[in-house]
């Protein structure tokens, strides 16, 4: 079978679609033969071995997958062959077929394409936990969501507007912001690229307060980090809640004073070890998010897609910052 491989730590152009044997499912596995990968800033970090977790090389990346069950192990009683199928592997995916664990595979409704199925679970997942479990998002709070038009932004638009919440959106064009007002914004705002000094930042601060209101936001999504930051913080009301959910900008500094003055809580996003920590709640979290696609509350945006031999430029596409909601790799037939 083809897979996409990084032999050495670099960027998407060092990856290399080569021929590996095929996997074959062991006690409690199942293999999926893969039709979509969904592409996450993850994978921009993994292969450059800037991400938590380091796989021995060579490996792939790609760390979600739908596709069909083609072959099933030892032991496996929940899954079938022929069953269409979402998993995470977390890393991997980009290939034409991979064994994962049974108890990791998540059904998928029969409605949904495989373009939409490989482009819900990290994103949408990350969002949900972040709202509702470590914000604890209430109806008619105020959501600030950074980056709204990225994958786990847009996520966290639609995911906000489910829960009843006030959504502003922010991000760096027009064309973004517009993309998230689609999704259901109230309203939205466009902030500068680049790095920002005292006074950018300020004048940065001030539009947000202007855009969440006189109170300022409840909740704030922070999925870009960077000198964005500070001046979210800034913008919060009395016991708001700053999600710290990714970095593309930079590892942000802020000065804690802030957060004592408005008795603001900073709260750590880390859906991956919640995954591994709390299966009961993901499952239910992804219960939810199912129940929420059929109800028609969330729905995939997949901007662009690419065939397996050009996963690399759907990477780098993801790492400038180009992406609309979701870019998916597709693995056609050959």
């Amino acid at each position: 079978m083809r897979a996409v491989l990084s032999h050495a730590p670099g960027g998407p152009e060092t990856l290399k679609v080569e021929e590996v044997n095929d996997p074959t499912p062991g006690k409690g596995q199942v293999v999926i033969e893969v039709k979509a990968v969904g592409i996450n800033f993850p994978d921009t970090l993994i292969i450059e071995d800037k991400y938590q977790f380091k796989p021995e090389r060579p490996f792939s990346p790609g760390a979600e997958v739908a596709g069909v069950v083609e072959a099933v192990g030892e032991g496996v009683k929940n899954v079938r062959k022929g069953d269409r199928v979402i998993a995470v592997p977390g890393w991997g995916g980009l290939v034409e077929r991979i064994a994962v664990p049974a108890s990791h595979v998540i059904p998928m409704p029969k409605e949904m394409s495989f373009e939409e199925g490989a482009a819900l679970v990290m994103t949408y997942g990350t969002s949900y936990y972040a709202l509702k479990d470590r914000a604890r998002l209430k109806e008619g709070e105020t959501l600030l969501v950074l980056g709204a038009a990225g994958g786990v932004g847009a996520a966290a638009v639609e995911l906000g507007k489910a829960m009843g919440a006030r959504v502003v959106a922010a991000a760096s064009t027009g064309d973004k912001v517009e993309f998230a007002l689609e999704l259901g914004a109230d309203n939205g705002l466009i902030y500068p690229t680049g790095p920002m000094d005292r006074a950018a930042q300020k004048e940065l601060s001030g539009e947000l307060k202007l855009a969440t209101g006189r109170d300022g936001a409840d909740v704030v999504f922070d999925g870009v980090g960077g000198d964005y930051a500070e001046p979210a913080v800034r913008a919060m009301d009395w016991d708001g809640r700053y999600l710290v959910v990714g970095f593309p900008a930079g590892i942000p500094s802020l000065p804690l004073n802030l957060t004592l003055l408005k008795s603001v809580s900073i709260v750590g996003v880390f859906w991956g070890a919640h995954v591994a920590r709390e299966p009961e709640l993901h499952a239910a979290n992804m219960a939810d998010l199912m129940r929420l696609y059929a109800e028609g509350k969330i729905r995939p945006r997949v901007s662009r897609t690419f065939p397996l031999h050009k996963a690399g430029e759907a990477i780098k596409a993801l790492g400038d910052r180009q992406a609309l909601g979701k870019i998916v790799v597709t693995v056609e037939d050959r």
